[in-house]
């Protein structure tokens, strides 16, 4: 078991709450839709050599399919250890000392009707020698409504005035730039906010990393009640499918938290969660 201060426990318990509160919204509006889709939660350790199951920490895999969620993850974890000496020099504040902790919430939903958007959100704590939060969320809709982007990124703003006079205008070009695949030149989709390494006062960072957290259930919440009944054909499900060809290309090549969760030891099913059900590639 891992030995938590008391930021790293007060930020445990919050990404957890969160993950409990998003999955029962998520779970009611399967209930509007007439489903009984539910998530099936499945417990993992952190594997390394030399650690015995839970010594180096876990976490904990939440899943469901249903009518208005095609697939939706919601993943939480608690690790601790070392890095591997050429990874840790690419981590804030390991370069010198591998030894790490990390707690954090990972969420991405693929949405059964194409007129709903797909999101991700991630939120984290990660302490080395360095103590810091990062995160965001990102709407990627298939079919766009700019009404609903202006929606999305109004929410998040709204979040981000309150915490920083300048976090919006820094945080959503962080996002744009993050969220771009090169070799397709094209985004992963409309963008949102993306931040890391806000350390230095560790009440302000908590404090803007739950608020990231509130905003995500105000900015998404309602896009989906307004969209996940529109009807749709067959053209706007093939239109669906490969712009999530384009989205698992991204996490597979691009994605530092996909990357993070293969070099220290994650669980493999929760680590790939974000890729979509089925995809297609013309």
């Amino acid at each position: 078991m891992i030995t938590l201060d008391t930021q790293q426990q007060q930020a445990r318990i919050w990404f957890e709450s969160l993950r409990d509160r998003i999955c029962a919204e998520f779970e009611s509006i399967e209930r509007e839709a007439g489903s009984e889709a539910r998530f099936e939660y499945t417990p993992w350790d952190r594997e390394a050599d030399g650690l015995t199951p839970g010594e180096g920490g876990g976490g904990m895999r939440g899943v469901m399919k249903g009518l208005v969620f095609e697939k939706v993850g919601v993943n939480v974890s608690t690790v601790g250890g070392a890095f591997a000496p050429e990874f840790a020099r690419t981590i804030h504040g390991a370069g010198d000392n591998p030894e790490f902790f990390a707690t954090g919430i990972s969420l991405v939903a693929h949405m059964a009707n194409p007129h709903v958007p797909a999101v991700h959100m991630n939120t984290r704590f990660l302490v080395t020698t360095k103590r810091w939060f990062g995160g965001g969320a990102d709407l990627n809709p298939p079919i766009p409504y700019a009404e609903d982007t202006d929606y999305f990124h109004q929410v998040l703003k709204a979040a981000c005035d309150a915490h920083g006079p300048d976090y919006h205008a820094r945080f959503k070009p962080w996002a744009d730039d993050y969220f771009y695949i090169p070799h397709r030149q094209v985004h992963r989709g409309v963008g949102g906010i993306f931040y890391d390494h806000l350390e230095g006062d560790f009440d302000a960072s908590f404090a803007f990393t739950r608020a990231v957290g509130e905003a995500f259930l105000t900015a998404f919440l309602p896009l989906v009640r307004k969209r996940m009944f529109t009807p749709f054909d067959e053209a706007d499900r093939l239109r669906q499918l490969e712009w999530r060809g384009r989205y698992a290309e991204f996490n597979l090549v691009y994605d530092r938290g996909t990357l993070f969760g293969l070099k220290t030891g994650g669980n493999i099913d929760a680590i790939l969660m974000s890729l979509p059900p089925m995809a297609v590639w013309s």
